[in-house]
């Protein structure tokens, strides 16, 4: 099931199931990638609440294990429509007995997707319920396509810089890093950049970056309020992810304990928290 919002330039269609967005176009370009499972049946996944692989797949709250797999469980399951207009619509998601077992809190992850000329703002909205503190992370996913040769692309970033990235050993974070020179503030894409998995960076003084043909941008992506990012794709894949985040994978020395985790958020009990990024086509 599938929710769709439009105004006179950009429609949008968002799936109920993890309120993932899977279409941005305009009357003639898609900019979302199709989902094609040959090279990752996804779209634009939210990851919640944790972002990237846990050490072991699990992680310790007052003394009890718990296991969770990679980027959380809100990609997973149905949310419910809970607003709709013509330009707007939120999908809220909360605590049950199942997520119980894996996640002990009572909340809600409420997600709105809104149309504002030629952008497309996507909020998050965390509630915790609980009378105690509540760790988490969330991020965004998306994949943007690109129709032609790979390498025709290039990410152009706000500011000029040495950006260093961490390399994963499996899917946890190392202390190992290695930098990337922007020349002209651009980043060429080839697949060799992620040979060993995807780019993450835990500090960018960069907070917009767009990606271009042949040196002509097409899309934006806007996420002043994001300390973290990762960029991936696949090899030989048509698509590529620039996602904002709060929070990263454990790091190979990560202790487990999920309110020691680097990167995390501990909101407090009976507190709200808000963040919110745009997709701009340009």
């Amino acid at each position: 099931m599938k929710t769709t919002i439009a105004n006179d330039f950009l429609t949008a269609s968002i799936l109920h199931k993890g309120a993932e967005l899977c279409s941005l176009k305009t009357s003639d370009i898609e900019y979302i990638w199709e989902g094609n499972p040959t090279f990752w049946g996804k779209h634009s996944p939210v990851l919640f609440p944790i972002v990237g692989a846990l050490k072991n797949n699990s992680y310790v709250f007052e003394n009890k294990q718990y296991q969770m797999y990679r980027h959380g469980f809100a990609r997973d399951l149905n949310f419910d429509l809970v607003a709709k207009s013509n330009t707007e619509a939120s999908f809220s998601l909360k605590n049950s007995e199942s997520s119980f077992l894996i996640y002990p809190f009572e909340f809600e992850l409420i997600v709105t997707y809104i149309l504002d000329h030629k952008k497309l703002i996507i909020q998050y909205d965390v509630r915790n319920f609980s009378n105690k503190t509540m760790p988490f992370s969330i991020g965004a996913h998306p994949a943007f396509s690109l129709k032609n040769d790979f390498n025709s692309y290039t990410l152009d970033f706000e500011h000029d810089q040495l950006l260093e990235y961490h390399l994963l050993e499996g899917d946890l974070l190392s202390d190992k890093t290695e930098k990337i020179e922007l020349v002209n503030n651009k980043m060429h894409l080839n697949y060799d950049l992620f040979k060993n998995d995807a780019l993450v960076f835990k500090q960018l003084k960069s907070k917009t970056i767009a990606i271009a043909e042949h040196g002509n941008p097409f899309l934006r992506i806007n996420f002043s309020q994001f300390p973290n990012l990762g960029i991936w794709t696949k090899k030989d894949a048509p698509f590529i992810c620039l996602e904002p985040w709060f929070g990263f994978a454990d790091e190979t020395t990560s202790s487990g304990k999920i309110i020691e985790k680097n990167g995390i958020i501990l909101l407090n009990k009976k507190s709200e928290w808000q963040a919110e990024f745009d997709i701009e086509i340009v």
